[in-house]
């Protein structure tokens, strides 16, 4: 394939620079293009499904591992920043390990990141069970209990999360230019609500902002350490996806001059609101020793002190949030598969890299994400570990699909091309300080990684359901890396083919 030039005049569509025709339709703007990357995140989606598990863990000072993660998260996001400005394409990671490590390395990035990207989407579909029976008790269809942890509530959610599925396939399938709209659309609700819930829950303050330097409920038998790391799941598994503003870059406008800023501005606004919306939520709970706020999370809390209509509000603007989440997971594992597919790398690819004229989409590509997140909940009916174990694996492969790009850029940093934007300025650079936040960055990444693949019964297997649960990470890791080494080996051939062009 034909490199870009070193020096780049950063045409509007400068897509034949990388050997690719312009298929898919440049409708995203800026705002949109941040709304992927921030509904991606969803602070609102994903702070109300794990705030339990960081509380359970870490009591009231659960809250610091938030900055420390958003820290390390914001320096890989620097480094995404400064590769979306030099390959403004769809399936950004793939695409950007494949040119910094290699072959190899970019395919198993890829492969890695789909995996993943499915298994996120299953993760974000089954959040409805979070919010939904708190709204009206006639969402709890299947059961009585609406706790995930439970056999009904486990039961439930795989319900409302193929109902959920159905609905952003068709959407997504349906127009690019709707399914943006539909995104910031939910965006704007979403900040609104964060900060809507923040001014409210500390009008209701039951504490002052000191509860943070607390240790209340923290288990310390084992020392502070080792609940902390776990209760650093929570911050782990929200602050990803950023990336998918990166996913969109053959659809968006100006993509060498937007889409850095957008994932830097996703990253950042993600973490100040969830810090924000965390310290008000410890402030406001009713009591942080009876045990309420680690087995409910934020849904109690809103209900108990907003009163239940104000509360109920609330989490409708949740539910929505959780839908706009899910549609933008599911546009980025599909702008992932149609970029492998398009360089033939992946089974069936000649039917997967189709976008169809009439909508402007690649149909099978979303498709396929959309039932095969289905099938994960499926298959995990009355699982009560079903939440935990989709939502740690599938953070721990990100992770994993993410040092896959900043491992290799740390030795190729003076590969870098340089140039101007379509706005004539220079390409985003972190100039001499690259090299320290891409080490940062690494060290980061892979840290966390061991932290979220770590074998833990309490987090893999809370009901004692079998020991293999708690190996569930390290298996699943095992079965993507013999599965990609196979479907590798499949399609070794047309992949060298495709990348030596």
């Amino acid at each position: 394939m034909s490199a870009p030039p070193d020096v780049l005049t950063a045409p509007t569509d400068d897509l034949s620079g990388f050997g690719y025709a312009q298929q898919l339709s440049r409708r995203v703007g800026s705002y949109a293009s941040f709304a992927a990357g921030f509904s991606f995140v969803s602070i609102l989606t994903t702070v109300f499904q794990l705030f339990g598990l960081g509380f359970s863990f870490g009591g009231t000072a659960f809250f610091w591992t938030w900055p420390a993660v958003l820290v390390g998260q914001l320096m890989v996001a620097l480094c995404f920043a400064e590769l979306a400005a030099r390959y403004p394409l769809s399936g950004a990671i793939y695409q950007w390990a494949r040119r910094l490590g290699g072959a190899v390395v970019g395919w198993f990035a890829g492969w890695t990141m789909v995996i993943a990207q499915t298994i996120t989407l299953a993760a974000a579909a089954i959040a409805l069970q979070a919010v939904l029976p708190a709204v009206w008790s006639g969402f709890q269809v299947i059961g009585t209990d609406p706790a995930l942890s439970s056999r009904d509530g486990a039961a439930n959610a795989v319900l409302l999360g193929c109902i959920l599925l159905v609905a952003t396939t068709i959407l997504n399938a349906t127009s690019v230019r709707i399914m943006a709209v539909v995104n910031s659309i939910g965006v704007t609700c979403e900040l609104v609500g964060v900060v809507l819930i923040v001014i409210l829950l500390t009008s209701k303050a039951e504490r002052g902002p000191s509860v943070v330097l607390h240790t209340t409920n923290l288990d310390n038998s084992t020392g502070y350490v080792v609940p902390l790391l776990i209760s650093a799941l929570m911050a782990a598994y929200v602050l990803v996806g950023f990336d998918s503003a990166g996913e969109l870059a053959e659809e968006t406008h100006k993509p060498r001059a937007t889409t850095p800023r957008t994932i830097i501005r996703a990253v950042v606004a993600s973490g100040l609101g969830g810090a924000f919306l965390i310290i008000a939520a410890l402030m406001a709970a009713p009591s942080v020793t009876d045990g309420d706020l680690a087995t409910q999370g934020l849904a109690y809390v809103l209900t108990s002190q907003l009163g239940t209509t104000v509360g109920k509000l609330l989490l409708l603007d949740v539910a929505l949030a959780v839908c706009v989440c899910t549609l933008a997971i599911q546009t980025a594992a599909a702008r992932m598969i149609f970029s492998m597919a398009r360089d033939n790398v992946l089974p069936g690819s000649v039917w997967l890299r189709r976008v169809s004229p009439r909508t402007g989409t690649p149909v099978a590509a979303t498709v396929v994400p959309g039932v095969l997140a289905a099938v994960c909940l499926v298959v995990n009916v009355g699982n009560a570990g079903l939440f935990l174990g989709l939502a740690s694996v599938c953070i721990m492969l990100l992770y994993i699909a993410y040092l896959m790009v900043t491992t290799p850029l740390l030795f190729r940093r003076r590969t870098l091309i340089t140039g101007t934007d379509e706005n004539g300025r220079p390409l985003f650079s972190l100039g001499r300080y690259g090299p320290l936040v891409n080490i940062i960055a690494v060290g980061y990444g892979l840290a966390m990684a061991i932290n979220l693949g770590w074998p833990r019964a309490a987090v893999y297997d809370p009901a004692g359901e079998g020991w293999y649960l708690h190996y569930l990470p390290l298996i699943t890791l095992a079965v993507v890396g013999v599965g990609g080494c196979i479907a590798y080996r499949f399609q070794r051939r047309a992949y060298l083919q495709a990348v030596t062009a």
